[in-house]
């Protein structure tokens, strides 16, 4: 079973960012990761997703990536390899709707990210992913 927290997600406007008609709703959240995470394969664990301001994820940006910018999405793996101690801990999806021209597709990225696929070393398989999962939900 999947477990997903959503914090701060009053912190995006229902009107969403520049590229999303409205924002997602926590229930939407959810069901965005599951969505990602089950078609990469992945049907049990803990994720937490937060949305969070310009300062804070340039912060977390600088100190985890050592670029001092703000982003859009950043995912922290926990249980990213080997056999867990108990329910498994995917990690946590941190977004900053003012960077992200959609809160869907970051959240969808996010998710894919903890679920062990990465762009930056596949053939192009994680964003091919995510891109036919937002054709999905669009």
């Amino acid at each position: 079973m999947l477990e997903i927290e959503v914090i701060g997600i009053d912190g995006v406007a229902p009107g969403g960012s520049e590229g999303d008609a409205d924002g997602p709703t926590a229930t939407e959240v959810e069901e965005l990761c599951a969505l990602a995470l089950s078609s990469a394969g992945v049907d049990e664990g803990h994720i937490a997703v937060q949305f969070v301001s310009e300062e804070r994820i340039r912060e977390l940006n600088r100190e985890y990536r050592h670029l001092d910018e703000p982003t859009d999405v950043l995912s922290f793996g926990v249980d990213e390899r080997g056999p867990a101690s108990g329910p498994r801990e995917l990690g946590d999806i941190v977004i900053c709707p003012e960077q992200t021209v959609n809160v869907r597709e970051a959240i969808l990225h996010g998710a894919l990210h903890l679920s062990g696929m990465d762009h930056e070393t596949d053939d192009g398989e994680m964003l091919a992913l995510q891109a036919e999962l937002l054709r999905w939900v669009q």
